[in-house]
């Protein structure tokens, strides 16, 4: 079995680390937690858990932080999380199956990060992490904002989940981190300048979120997952400003980087439903039920692919008078979330109108 160090980097984080460290001081042999300045009760709550906590000055630079709490690690591999994460009960199970048979040689073991959850509790976007890597491999971290994990070697992909519970955000600390390395003349990476722009988006700048999207996007130097990722993004700034043909145009963009995605049909799907051109609607929403993505690919939103193709299809069916079609459309979309509001309201729509038709015939 291998021993495992878990490093984590904390502020003012006294709602979310009880919970976090509740969830995993059994799966970990030793936890380090580096505060970069509470003035909270995180400290103490920590300290219920663990003597191993370090103070480090704040820089405004994440990737340094944590830097700084991998140095802190004594064991063979390091874990590492954020406050707001938790293991679910189900994935602690996976992990201990995981530390009892991982073989030494893999340098890096990859994890699911949930991100949200629908109604029905069932994970509908995640993205894959880097989450568990051999201390002797002095891998970096890298950035000061949306830092990343520089990994290489063996590695492996698990299908253990980490899962993100926040129940609160600074909304306004990265893109304050952001535009004080741009005041003081330094130049944005690739990478950084695509994240510049969503804290952009994030924060209505639409104008200069576009700006810098462009930016990215011309640089020619993108991972085509955010390549992808930025078109989209780019075709919402658009959408906020009124420019339809430009989102349409945005979305198109996406097909220069791979095959189209579920969302890229979805979105197409909807451009045209606005339009009430339902033919053109109908075959982009059934191409987005189609399309098979890799289970493990980097970016994954599953609504595209599952209830919302099938609730759009069963509106634009309705439009056709085509009921049963429309209805079984409902139904498909049913079985992902059973009890939403509107999947309910159509379920009686379809059951008086159905019943009307079996009447007239």
């Amino acid at each position: 079995m291998v021993s495992i160090s878990l490093c984590m980097i904390v502020k003012n984080e006294e709602a979310v680390i009880g919970r976090c460290l509740e969830s995993v001081k059994d799966l970990v042999d030793e936890i380090n937690i580096v505060d970069t300045g509470s003035s909270d009760s995180t400290k103490q709550i920590v300290a219920q858990y663990t003597d191993r906590i370090f103070d480090f000055e704040w820089i405004h630079h994440f990737a340094a932080a944590r830097n700084f709490s991998f140095q802190q690690a004594t064991k063979e591999y390091i874990l590492w999380l954020d406050a707001d994460d938790v293991f679910l009960e189900e994935d602690q199970e996976k992990f201990r199956a995981l530390k009892n048979s991982l073989l030494p040689s893999f340098d890096a073991v990859s994890m699911n990060y949930n991100l949200s959850f629908d109604s029905e509790g069932n994970v509908d976007a995640l993205i894959r992490r880097n989450r568990l890597v051999r201390k002797d491999k002095n891998f970096q971290w890298i950035g000061a904002v949306h830092e990343y994990l520089e990994v290489g070697g063996k590695l492996m992909d698990s299908d253990i989940a980490v899962s993100h519970l926040p129940l609160s955000h600074d909304h306004s600390r990265n893109i304050t981190i952001y535009k004080q390395l741009i005041e003081s003349g330094e130049t944005l990476s690739p990478r950084d300048t695509f994240y510049f722009a969503n804290e952009l988006l994030d924060h209505g700048q639409f104008e200069e979120a576009i700006y810098y999207y462009e930016l990215f996007l011309t640089s020619k130097q993108g991972w085509v997952e955010d390549n992808i990722r930025a078109c989209f993004k780019l075709a919402d700034c658009y959408s906020n400003l009124s420019e339809k043909e430009n989102n349409f145009i945005a979305v198109l963009k996406s097909f220069e980087y791979d095959v189209p995605r579920p969302e890229a049909c979805c979105r197409l799907g909807y451009h045209f439903m606005e339009q009430y051109k339902n033919y053109e609607a109908i075959f982009w929403y059934e191409q987005a039920l189609i399309i098979k993505q890799n289970p493990n690919a980097p970016f994954q939103n599953k609504s595209f692919s599952t209830w919302l193709p099938h609730l759009q299809l069963c509106v634009l069916f309705d439009r056709l008078q085509q009921h049963q079609l429309a209805n079984a459309h409902n139904e498909l979309a049913s079985s992902f979330i059973p009890n939403d509001a509107k999947i309910l309201h159509n379920k009686k729509y379809f059951e008086r109108i159905l019943n009307n038709e079996q009447v007239d015939s």
